[in-house]
């Protein structure tokens, strides 16, 4: 909307402009226009933009033919304008190339120049777009060296370490009632522990100096799941939302999402720009605590090369190592 504003002033500004200097103004506006139209990949404006040069350097090479049919302005390109004598390009501050060119889309027939001020829009919109898909390629290509490099120094470490932690605590959440209130707890179907438990967990004797953890966070436990977030020596960033198909519990609200806590440590390559997925995912509730499988397929488009290990894992995922009471005898301790 703002764009179309400053392009419908623009059009009215032309069309009340009485000399070459004001239209050489609006005609320097929209080249400034184009420039940042293309620095921001913006094809909207730089289609109006373009629009606007075309018709401002036609309307002053319309009025330059006008001013030398009347007299107004001198044949040669002497300076040192006198009162009353015939204007100059240079008194005009418009260059012979600049004048030249105006006055040749001048005499165009109308036909012929709307035709010119199409293609000239298309191929300013293509080359924003063709720029901006380049440099995303070049970005996605850069990220996956990172991401590949990444894995290469965690795999050649003496000790061994993980790129990517996914994590599903096992959170107690404390009902109004230990005798009346643990009919639906989590706790009936599997062991639960305690926050401190959790928190002293060496997840760092896990985790590589360069390393992102994925971690399950119900809403009454979000503050929680924070703390063990930062005590494990990770930085929150960002975070998915998981909305169920079905409705559960809840004091405030009957609850029908999780989120999915997102925490770095070090230095990990954020996806490229046109890769990222939905931060909102829509799947069916499974077993009890089961996650959907297509956040471990997002982490595995994420991180294709990094070693990855699931804590609190039911089973073990191919290509993951795995720790929890669920999962295989003999994998990764935490």
């Amino acid at each position: 909307m703002t764009d179309l504003v400053k392009y419908e002033a623009a059009r009215r500004a032309l069309a009340e402009a009485n000399s070459v200097d004001e239209v050489a103004a609006i005609r320097d506006r929209a080249v400034a226009m184009q420039t940042y139209a293309r620095m921001a990949k913006d094809s909207e404006l730089i289609d109006k933009a373009t629009d606007i040069r075309l018709r401002a350097e036609r309307r002053a090479g319309e009025m330059l033919v006008e001013m030398r049919e009347t007299g107004q302005r001198a044949k040669g390109g002497e300076s040192g304008r006198r009162e009353l004598q015939p204007a100059t390009l240079g008194d005009l501050g418009v260059t012979k190339t600049e004048s030249s060119r105006w006055q040749k889309i001048a005499a165009m027939p109308e036909r012929e120049f709307e035709n010119r001020v199409t293609d000239a829009k298309r191929e300013a919109i293509r080359s924003v777009e063709a720029t901006a898909a380049e440099r995303n390629e070049e970005k996605k290509e850069r990220r996956a060296e990172r991401e590949a490099e990444l894995a290469a120094k965690i795999v050649a470490l003496p000790e061994k370490r993980y790129g990517v932690i996914y994590a599903d605590p096992e959170w107690r959440f404390e009902p109004w009632s230990r005798e009346t209130g643990m009919d639906r707890a989590a706790d009936n179907h599997y062991p639960t522990s305690e926050l401190q438990t959790i928190k002293n967990r060496s997840v760092h004797d896990l985790a590589a100096a360069n390393c992102v953890l994925f971690m399950w966070a119900t809403s009454p436990m979000l503050e929680d799941a924070i703390e063990v977030l930062h005590a494990w020596s990770f930085r929150y960033v960002t975070s998915f939302v998981w909305v169920k198909d079905k409705i559960g519990t809840g004091y405030w609200f009957r609850n029908k999402h999780e989120t999915l806590l997102v925490g770095i440590k070090g230095d990990v390559p954020a996806p490229a720009p046109g890769t990222q997925a939905d931060s909102v995912i829509f799947a069916p509730v499974g077993r009890h605590s089961a996650k959907p499988e297509v956040f471990y397929e997002i982490i595995e488009r994420y991180f294709p090369n990094v070693p990855k290990i699931e804590l609190n894992a039911r089973q073990r995922r191919a290509g993951w190592e795995a720790w929890g009471l669920e999962a295989p005898d003999g994998e990764a301790a935490a």
